[in-house]
């Protein structure tokens, strides 16, 4: 490919090129031994029309190890303000491994100068070489590699057509394999995106992956600086790969002047967005670079960075113009985000806005934190959330009666990872985020509405005091606190954290996980206007022996419990349940 680029540069301001009809092409064949001679070798030929060498030029680079004559044109060109273009070998080592599998190379080659002879370079990979006239006729370098015997198998045309169509399958130049073409040549992310259609993305895409569904996103990157990047991007339809993935592992497939040189690079992109494929490619990076040097590669980094925000930038625009499909794309890939909010906390300005979630008032939708900022009312200063295990048990929360009555919003977080966010959302834009279940909330207040002490109470002092003594009687330890609730309306009871409860928010996740999970200790609060806990006072006060009475405070802790999703074992509850059936039929 470099022999070519050369060619093709000296011909821009020079005519007297020997041959210059001839095509600019790679030609690969294999040769099987001949039944007529000694030699029964097989061999493999790669050809080109290139710029060729003269006698000198093949003493100088192929006599030296680590002598590059692409790295001498490259310093040349730049001496001179020029462009390198498309050069891809630069260290002049390459070469010298063909010896592993060869017993004999034989370099033929004849220069682009019309009187220049043509040569013959032969060595058996010791540490000499023999220099001889050549009857080459045509411009360019012929090698030609006698296999030994335990090699010849990588000289099969299907094996070749594979190398090719994995490193080499966008090399500038046609690539022929016994006269047919066997590279595609143009790489669609080299291409100006205003040339490409709609369907080569999708064909592409599909021949990269082997998903037949289309991607939610299409990413199509073309940058000089800070680094010279091309890059063609998707964002599947779904999470999980099908059992006819082509990629079996995270990682975009990354290129270097159009040569691959990792199938799965996975440095460049943080892990929350290993569900990224596609392809990368930069002429900034050298070829020799190795897993170790990506890692710690200035460039490399460069690039990540500049990847990272322009997916991050595709996925915002997904989100303000596709709702519906930025919908889709939150089903399958929202964890992933998650995920990176705790593994990469810093990244949360970034994230944050993505983030998606349904809620008191959203009508089944999902909503953006800045969708909930839009609708808050003129004197609320928090966003609250409700943790929970679905949307059907979290909308009953008894958490919800003052926000109701306030006519207030509370996001609904009912996705495990949702309790590991909480400690690391604290605020956005401004506004802090507040768990409703925190004891010490104070909601704005509702023009024209009456405080709860102004509030007539269903039940006598002296007798929820009473009842208050039995809860606490019947629970003991299980409870921090027992006490009245200032805000309940439709539900009997709750369960409130302190203030100073720290990590309150990963006890559904230790109780889900089982990791030594103990109940956690809650105030439990009581709602002394509502017909339960008045009928409950009412029966303390005149049947205090009354089997019913423990049953019921039991039960309401453990619902609380459930409603909370603390509770270790729920089906525990079925026989306390089924007694109070059995109390109540009786009555």
């Amino acid at each position: 490919s470099d022999a070519l680029t050369r060619l093709h540069f000296e011909s821009l301001t020079n005519s007297d090129i020997h041959d210059p009809d001839a095509e600019l092409a790679i030609h690969l064949e294999i040769v099987e031994p001949d039944e007529n001679t000694e030699d029964k070798r097989k061999q493999l030929v790669i050809r080109d029309s290139g710029v060729g060498m003269t006698r000198e030029e093949v003493a100088e680079n192929l006599g030296t190890i680590a002598q590059s004559g692409a790295k001498a044109f490259m310093t040349q060109l730049k001496a001179n303000n020029g462009q390198a273009g498309e050069i891809i070998g630069q260290f002049g080592v390459g070469f010298y491994s063909v010896f592993m599998v060869a017993e004999e190379v034989r370099v033929s080659s004849r220069s682009y100068r019309p009187d220049a002879e043509a040569i013959t370079w032969i060595s058996q990979g010791d540490d000499s070489y023999q220099i001889e006239p050549s009857d080459k006729s045509d411009r360019g370098t012929e090698i030609r590699i006698l296999l030994r015997g335990d090699a010849a198998d990588i000289a099969n045309q299907w094996q070749i057509r594979q190398i090719v169509k994995k490193h080499s399958d966008f090399i500038g130049y046609p690539i022929y394999l016994d006269g047919e073409q066997i590279n595609q040549q143009t790489s669609l992310w080299r291409k100006s995106a205003s040339e490409v259609e709609a369907d080569d993305y999708k064909s592409f895409y599909q021949q990269l992956t082997m998903d037949f569904e289309p991607p939610l996103a299409t990413i199509h990157l073309s940058s000089d600086a800070p680094v010279h990047t091309r890059a063609l991007l998707f964002v599947p339809a779904k999470r999980e790969r099908g059992i006819l993935a082509a990629r079996t592992e995270p990682g975009v497939k990354l290129y270097s002047h159009n040569v691959l040189i990792q199938e799965y690079c996975n440095d460049l992109l943080p892990k929350w967005l290993a569900f990224v494929d596609g392809v990368v490619d930069s002429e900034d990076l050298p070829l020799n670079v190795s897993r170790e040097t990506v890692q710690n590669n200035r460039i490399m980094r460069q690039l990540g960075k500049t990847l990272r925000r322009r997916v991050l930038r595709e996925l915002e625009s997904l989100a303000e113009t596709g709702a519906e499909k930025y919908a889709a794309f939150w089903e399958q890939f929202g964890r992933a985000l998650k995920e990176g909010l705790a593994m990469e906390p810093d990244a949360k300005d970034d994230l944050m806005p993505l983030f998606r979630f349904h809620s008191s008032k959203s009508d089944g939708r999902l909503a953006s934190l800045d969708d909930y900022i839009g609708r808050m009312a003129e004197n609320q200063e928090a966003i609250y959330y409700v943790l929970g295990d679905n949307l059907e048990s979290v909308s009953y929360s008894p958490h919800l009666d003052p926000f109701k009555a306030h006519d207030l919003e509370v996001l609904y977080w009912i996705d495990p990872l949702d309790a590991f966010m909480a400690p690391i959302l604290t605020e956005y834009k401004g506004k802090r985020l507040k768990n409703v279940d925190d004891a010490s909330l104070e909601l704005p207040a509702k023009e024209g509405e009456e405080t709860a002490e102004a509030e007539t109470p269903a039940i006598e002092e002296a007798d929820f005091n009473r009842l208050v003594g039995r809860f606490v009687t019947a629970l003991g330890d299980k409870v921090m606190e027992v006490r009245p609730s200032k805000t309940l309306k439709g539900s009997p009871a709750r369960l409130v954290s302190p203030e100073d409860a720290a990590g309150r928010e990963m006890d559904r996740l230790r109780r889900m996980l089982d990791q030594q999970y103990e109940t956690p200790k809650r105030i439990l609060e009581l709602n002394r206007n509502h017909p339960l806990i008045g009928n409950l006072a009412r029966l303390a006060a005149n049947e205090p022996e009354a089997a019913v009475i423990s049953l019921t405070i039991e039960q309401l802790y453990e619902s609380a419990l459930v409603q909370e999703g603390l509770h270790p074992n729920p089906v525990a509850m079925l026989p306390r349940i089924q007694k109070l059936m059995e109390l109540a039929a009786g009555h």
